[in-house]
């Protein structure tokens, strides 16, 4: 393995391809040398330079199929926690750096970022569960500080597909929000992780954005 890559972690989730052809087509765009790596073995984990979860679907399940793994948490708990690489979760991915998931039941998480993901109540009782489409994100002061989104434009829209939020217990960790009957957390983050709600490999050219902050950030 090169000395520099972006580990796409494999555990049965998720639209793996898509998400390895976004993050290739910014390293060609921004000209890094960087690789990007699809794999299910922890062991690529201590040789990458950056981590990305994706993640679709119900929080046990992928949480299920992480811990299935043998080893997968603990690489991520060193590499993420410990050695401070920079992390990237995506939809459910997100989701699971949260304390706990309370779909089908109360399910523990990575537990990183204090919080609940807790299902959808729109006040308007006529939008549609799961929430899914096109909207705009309003980023808050601790986003505005954040590198990864120093290019991210309220005005741009991401795509959104879920039936479920994460309720962070901290402000501070909540750098993004989107509306859908009510204010809805659509980035999460803290020192060396960040997590979208929303898919950035299918939201096009903002998406690519989000990326490439995600790519030069040095935290």
């Amino acid at each position: 393995m090169p000395n520099d890559s972006v580990v796409i972690i494999d555990y049965g989730s998720g639209n793996l391809r898509s998400a390895a052809k976004a993050f290739e087509r910014v390293i060609t765009d921004d000209g890094l040398n960087l690789d990007v790596i699809v794999s299910n073995d922890p062991q690529t984990l201590n040789k990458a330079t950056r981590i990305v979860l994706p993640g679709q679907g119900a929080f046990a399940d992928c949480m299920n199929g992480l811990s299935s793994i043998s080893g997968m948490v603990e690489a991520l708990n060193d590499n993420v926690l410990k050695k401070a690489k920079p992390f990237f979760g995506i939809c459910v991915g997100m989701q699971l750096m949260a304390t706990r998931g309370l779909e089908h039941g109360e399910h523990q998480g990575l537990g990183w970022i204090p919080g609940d993901v807790v299902k959808m109540t729109p006040s308007d009782k006529k939008l549609k569960i799961p929430h899914m489409g096109w909207n705009e994100i309003s980023i808050s002061q601790s986003g505005k500080n954040n590198f990864v989104l120093r290019n991210v434009e309220s005005s741009e829209h991401y795509y959104f597909v879920h039936s479920f939020v994460f309720e962070s217990k901290d402000t501070q960790h909540l750098l993004a929000t989107t509306e859908y009957g009510g204010t809805v957390p659509a980035i999460v983050g803290r020192n060396n992780i960040i997590g979208t709600q929303f898919h950035p490999e299918k939201s096009q050219q903002a998406g690519l954005k989000l990326i490439s902050g995600f790519l030069g950030w040095k935290p």
